[in-house]
């Protein structure tokens, strides 16, 4: 339950954002009174022609510095852990999250899950699940904010940022842009809609596409040539994929990078910045012949090699 006349909280950590707004507004009320309280007497007890003793009195200030030092500053600090340990659950998604893609574009949100359901200004979403959103602009910076869930995360192109929470009501909850993205922004919105997973799972299958997106992620795979080179040939002009998403990889320049999304994008647009050590520079750019959502299906696809061996270290 919110103490404000916000949205009602529909998530878990919805509440405790309330919370917190609710502790910052009751402190620096108290500081406000604190200070601007003693302010408003003074003015009248010595304001001209008011007999009023003002002849200065000496006393020991070293205790009253100490206290409205060490006072606030243990409030603030307290303030700060708690501002803080909110922050890292928020900023840290549980690793058992239902996992789904969204992208921003002028001026629609398009969103893909994992089974292959798209939407477009709609998310629908099982209750009790914990759900983790990664991402991207295709244009300009949106701002992807549901107002009931507490959540407002910047999408910017060129780059995956994630969100994530845990609906806890039935229930439909508005989805805006919060970001200035153009002419017609105030008509970016839409809806999420949170299910009961039996619910949740018939309209999965009733919107059921042929492929989920790791499946259309290796269709694509292959019918952009990427397999010529990186599956399959006796010589390898490319490294194998098996195993790779989530490790080490080291590149040419000395430097080892993580194999995350936003590294897989950039070896797909930018194949230069990223290149492998040991291995030529041929891969060319594929930067305006697959779109933000195909990007979405190739990443899943080598997600999906993760847990995978390459064929040479099978046979050892």
């Amino acid at each position: 339950m919110s103490p404000f006349p916000f949205p009602n909280a529909a998530t878990e950590l919805a509440g405790k954002v309330d919370w917190l707004f609710l502790g910052l507004i009751l402190i620096s009320t108290f500081y406000m009174a604190l200070i601007f309280g003693p302010m408003i007497y003074f003015l009248f007890k010595y304001r001209r022609g008011k007999k009023a003793d003002r002849s200065s009195i000496r006393i020991h200030t070293w205790k009253v510095e100490v206290v409205w030092t060490v006072i606030p500053f243990l409030m603030m600090m307290g303030l700060f852990g708690w501002a803080a340990d909110l922050y890292y659950q928020i900023e840290r998604p549980p690793a058992d999250a239902l996992e789904a893609f969204v992208v921003g574009k002028q001026w629609m949100w398009k969103l893909q899950h994992a089974e292959g359901n798209r939407e477009i200004n709609e998310l629908h979403l099982p209750l009790g699940q914990t759900i983790k959103l990664t991402m991207t602009s295709e244009d300009v910076i949106h701002s992807f904010f549901i107002p009931a869930f507490r959540i407002k995360q910047d999408v910017v192109p060129g780059r995956y940022v994630t969100e994530w929470f845990r609906p806890a009501k039935i229930g439909t909850y508005h989805l805006f842009c919060a970001e200035y993205c153009g002419s017609d922004h105030s008509l970016m919105g839409g809806n999420v809609i949170v299910m009961k997973p039996e619910d949740y799972a018939a309209w999965l299958v009733a919107g059921a596409p042929r492929d989920n997106l790791a499946a259309a992620g290796e269709r694509l795979f292959r019918d952009l040539g990427c397999s010529g080179c990186h599956v399959g040939s006796s010589v390898m002009r490319a490294p194998r994929l098996e195993g790779v998403y989530g490790g080490p990889v080291p590149l040419a320049s000395g430097d080892v990078a993580i194999a995350d999304d936003q590294y897989i994008r950039d070896c797909i647009l930018l194949p230069a910045s990223q290149r492998v050590a040991g291995y030529s520079p041929l891969m060319p750019t594929f930067q305006g012949r697959v779109s933000e959502e195909q990007i979405i299906q190739l990443i899943a696809y080598i997600r999906s090699l993760a847990s995978k061996r390459p064929p040479e270290e099978m046979n050892k």
